[in-house]
């Protein structure tokens, strides 16, 4: 089955629109300039900051004298002591910071008041050096963590594909185990990392093996994935939703680091800047293609000011969401005929606007959308090679992390191994990739592009993961690494019959497998996987008139082609 005309003009807008931004911004000309600092170094125990009536040395002897101090500092031992005063905190909270560091971590954080002397916060590990894990972070999801908004949209994500009369349907599971982030996410509100954390892994493990289960042994449920609910009614509440999104972004959001460094990249771009320089920032840590995609919204609002990046970052978010709420409505229309398709993709965009998980990264206005956008439309563009090398190679120049995807999209649906189409896909994607890292390769060269980048992730010091909570399991992390590269190769060669939807299946799980494995792990992550995951988990529901036309077109349909047999053909929809 050909592309749709409408899909075909707008896969080929977004390579030209790439290609046309690289051109026009040109190639990095200068330096970088240093990133607004988070806090201000006392330049002697002398010193005392404008306001306090404590010296830097007073607040250093303080922390000194903490029983909690010198414990840690027993057990970390040795560290040495910087006296600082942070810039993250409202004015009126004057306060010294007594880090105790090594090298570029910091191990002890004392927080003692510049005026009084009162120690106000001890943190140690992980903690200490990531403001994000101490549960004081309000400009993460915002009003998301009110119980009464994350209730009602826990609730309205369930709502229309609940059967009572079926309670035990794994679609009631697999949707539970989606909001099984919230248990998690209250202990991270709560700065309990030692909880939040552990609680992620269950559940990622439940999401690897039901969605590898049905890649390889997909398996049709001839029920309805929506028992009551109407399709006037999901287009009506998407309707909704999607203006309550909008509104919340608009109204009451925030924009951290993330989408910050994403604007402020397109900006340096347009400038002519250098984009990446190996320094202790690490705003320039994404790939070309994520800082490109903010080019067009820091063209209709320019980072000139103060604070003027944020109109560009919830602009390029609330985009991001749309055209994924779109693409998951034309993956129903090419997984179903007609009306079955219609409904498909219907539900699909309504539970992506209902997901608490996808609100999330809205309201902090972070870069995630784009990658979960792209693979989105890398699984629109599986009939050609071409097509879905030109996405994927977007994908992985915008993230990298994408790149374990590449094995089982080079294959793409039918047959495999189908090597003839190998060449093409890969000169497609790796065009892509290596075009887009060489028109902004800074003065440093690929070494430095990758300290920037891969470099940086791969050795970054973070508190959500189990590995850096326990780094005794680190044999552990050595061995699901190795797993999760092992799955993503094969995926290239098995099933050897695969569909769009085991396509999906496979590819979250892919994913998943490489997020178990990684130092650093946030909630931000989610949507990453999220629509394969909601594309695989609904489209296995159908009624026995609905027609899946997407798997017929590629000659390994799972209902059509596992149904044809010697002798005859009988309906995969018969053997089970």
């Amino acid at each position: 089955m050909k592309f749709p005309l409408p899909i075909r003009h707008g896969i080929c807008a977004v390579a030209a629109l790439v290609v046309v931004l690289a051109v026009l911004a040109g190639p990095a000309m200068a330096q970088q300039a240093p990133i607004e600092p988070q806090s201000i170094v006392m330049p002697s125990l002398k010193a005392k900051y404008e306001g306090f009536t404590l010296t830097a040395g007073d607040a250093k002897r303080i922390a000194d004298r903490l029983p909690f101090v010198r414990t840690e500092r027993e057990r970390f031992d040795p560290v040495r002591a910087q006296v600082e005063v942070p810039l993250y905190y409202p004015q009126d909270q004057q306060r010294y910071e007594v880090a105790y560091n090594r090298g570029q971590r910091t191990l002890i954080d004392i927080h003692v008041d510049g005026r009084t002397g009162e120690v106000i916060e001890q943190w140690s590990g992980p903690q200490a050096d990531m403001l994000l894990a101490r549960g004081y972070s309000p400009s993460v999801g915002g009003p998301l963590n009110l119980w009464y908004v994350w209730v009602p949209l826990a609730l309205l994500f369930l709502a229309p594909f609940v059967d009572p009369r079926r309670p035990f349907r794994l679609v009631h599971l697999d949707l539970l185990v989606l909001l099984g982030f919230g248990v998690s996410q209250y202990f991270f509100n709560k700065g309990n990392v030692d909880v939040s954390v552990p609680l992620t892994y269950p559940l990622l493990g439940y999401l690897l093996v039901r969605l590898a289960v049905a890649g390889f042994r997909p398996r049709p449920r001839h029920e309805r994935l929506m028992p009551y609910a109407r399709t006037t009614w999901l287009v009506i509440g998407l309707v909704l939703l999607m203006g309550f999104r909008v509104t919340l972004n608009v109204t009451d959001s925030a924009v951290i680091d993330v989408g910050l460094a994403s604007v402020i990249g397109a900006d340096r771009i347009m400038k002519k800047k250098e984009l990446y320089t190996d320094n202790d920032m690490h705003g320039d840590t994404y790939g070309p293609v994520t800082y490109l995609a903010y080019i067009p919204f820091e063209l209709l609002f320019p980072s000139d000011g103060a604070d003027a990046e944020i109109p560009a970052a919830r602009a390029a978010v609330l985009s991001f969401d749309l055209l994924a709420v779109i693409g998951l409505i034309l993956l129903g229309a090419r997984l179903r005929s007609g009306r079955e398709g219609k409904r498909l993709g219907i539900a699909m965009a309504f539970a992506w606007a209902a997901y608490p998980f996808t609100l999330y990264g809205l309201q902090s206005n972070v870069n995630d959308g784009l990658v979960a956008v792209l693979l989105i439309y890398a699984l629109l563009a599986l009939s050609s090679p071409a097509k879905r090398g030109l996405m994927m190679g977007l994908a992985v120049a915008a993230k990298f992390a994408p790149v374990v995807l590449v094995p089982l999209f080079a294959t793409g649906t039918g047959e495999a191994p189908r090597r003839r189409e190998w060449p093409l896909f890969g000169a497609v994607a790796a065009a892509v990739v290596a075009g887009s890292i060489l028109l902004y390769l800074p003065d440093g060269g690929l070494r430095e592009f990758y300290n920037s980048t891969i470099g940086f992730q791969m050795t970054r010091h973070s508190a959500f993961s189990i590995w850096e909570l326990h780094p005794s399991l680190g044999w552990l992390q050595d061995l699901v690494q190795l797993a999760g590269v092992l799955f993503a190769a094969v995926l290239a060669f098995v099933p050897r019959r695969r569909d769009m939807r085991q396509i999906a299946a496979l590819g979250a799980a892919a994913i998943i497998a490489t997020q178990l494995s990684v130092v650093h792990w946030f909630y931000f992550y989610i949507p990453w996987f999220a629509p394969f995951a909601l594309l695989v988990m609904f489209s296995a529901y159908r009624t026995n008139e609905s027609r899946p036309i997407g798997e017929q077109t590629t000659g390994a349909g799972l209902f059509a082609a596992a149904g044809t047999q010697t002798g005859g053909h009988r309906n995969a929809a018969e053997a089970h």
